[in-house]
């Protein structure tokens, strides 16, 4: 082994990283300033999303949507989002809050929040999640006061965060959901990624996709995409990067790009996904994309979730969970889509002069899934166990 190649395979500290990382930051912003698909959210007609903007989310694979969420909604969903980081495990093992409260979500079938010890990947080259994260990221030696555990996503938002069940329901998000998957569309699922300065761990180069590679009935977008909106500025640092057009070109080896990217995670043709608070991203699920370990100072808590063509997921085999194996039928795919509804209405009640989406699958039901205890009991209670992906 080479003196060189011996360096390499050395962990940096997380000021060598960030140092590290500078021009690479700089060279990625300039490139995405270069292809300008961002913008406000602009409709032609109620519903119906701006041709151009269609046609650069179907280009690119992406796209930026600038100060969609408004100042009293984003206040929300920020305290809210406070609340329940401060009602967390204080470690991956503790069932205890830092106040000594027993810790959120211990009643739920599924956790609230993955921990990883700072600055770490933990999925990259390993067979988690389908084994999609084929290349493991580089991994910063953290500050000597960094701890053990750091928060890393956060699960079940919908249940956990009234303000989160109403964005949920926002109606122009779900109307770019029926303009791209129609208006039978389903839901995926939803997690909160938190990038907090000098902990946050990476997410390996991936394309979310797992089932339909193979598919007769393949295209760029028969895997879904996903919603990011960002509770605070991301910067290049702290973002999501993504590499334009890699949602049209299959399934990529990309153990084979990162090689000959010389063994360097910095992929060369890669854009991060830099907004101010309240901006709205869209990511088509077939699109590489990763974000680095956070040693910037910069604050990053994404709400993520995703939307689905129904032929996509009815009669697939489920995909990126640990339960036990699942085809996705009817019955399933309307209790998830059940959420939905409830959140139409739990926006409506909150925001009364907004005009609610219509969500068609519903249609004539909307009395039967109004927001009240007892439809956060049927049906948004643990709604994250029949998650749909694909």
């Amino acid at each position: 082994m080479s003196e060189a190649t011996a360096v390499s395979m050395e962990a940096p500290t997380a000021a060598e990283h960030a140092a590290a990382m500078a021009r690479y930051v700089d060279e990625g912003a300039a490139r995405a300033r270069a292809l300008g698909n961002r913008g406000p959210m602009r409709f032609e007609r109620p519903g119906r999303l701006a041709q151009d903007i269609l046609d650069d989310y179907w280009r690119q694979g992406f796209y930026v949507f600038e100060n969609v969420i408004g100042a009293e909604e984003l206040a929300e969903l920020r305290a809210a989002m406070v609340d329940t980081l401060d009602r967390a495990p204080v470690n991956k093992d503790a069932k205890v809050d830092a106040h000594g409260r027993p810790a959120l979500g211990l009643d739920f079938e599924r956790p609230c929040f993955l921990f990883v010890p700072p600055l770490t990947d933990p999925w990259g080259g390993t067979k988690h999640l389908g084994g999609r994260h084929q290349s493991k990221m580089t991994e910063p030696i953290p500050d000597a006061d960094a701890g053990e555990d750091a928060v890393y996503m956060v699960y079940g938002m919908c249940q956990t965060m009234e303000p989160a069940l109403r964005l949920y329901g926002h109606p122009h998000l779900l109307a770019i959901a029926e303009n791209l998957n129609g208006p039978d569309f389903t839901p995926f699922n939803d997690a909160i990624f938190v990038k907090q300065p000098g902990l946050g761990g990476s997410v390996a180069w991936h394309q979310d996709g797992l089932t339909h590679w193979n598919s007769p009935d393949w295209d760029e977008g028969i895997h879904g995409f996903n919603f990011q909106v960002q509770l605070y500025p991301t910067t290049p640092a702290s973002c999501l990067w993504v590499v334009p057009g890699t949602h049209k070109r299959g399934k990529l080896d990309i153990k084979a790009m990162v090689a000959e990217n010389g063994g360097s995670d910095r992929l060369p043709d890669a854009v991060p996904l830099a907004c101010e608070a309240g901006d709205v991203t869209i990511v088509n699920r077939q699109m590489l994309h990763a974000s680095f370990a956070n040693t910037s100072r910069d604050l990053r808590i994404s709400m993520t979730f995703g939307f689905h063509r129904r032929k996509s997921v009815l009669g697939a085999k489920g995909a990126l969970t640990n339960m036990e194996p699942v085809v996705y039928d009817e019955e399933r795919i309307f209790d998830r889509s059940a959420v939905i509804a409830v959140a139409i209405d739990a926006r409506r009640q909150h925001f009364p002069d907004e005009t609610p989406y219509v969500y068609q699958p519903f249609v004539g039901l909307e009395d039967e899934y109004r927001w009240s205890p007892e439809t956060y009991e049927r049906v948004i209670r643990d709604y994250n166990t029949n998650d749909l992906g694909i």
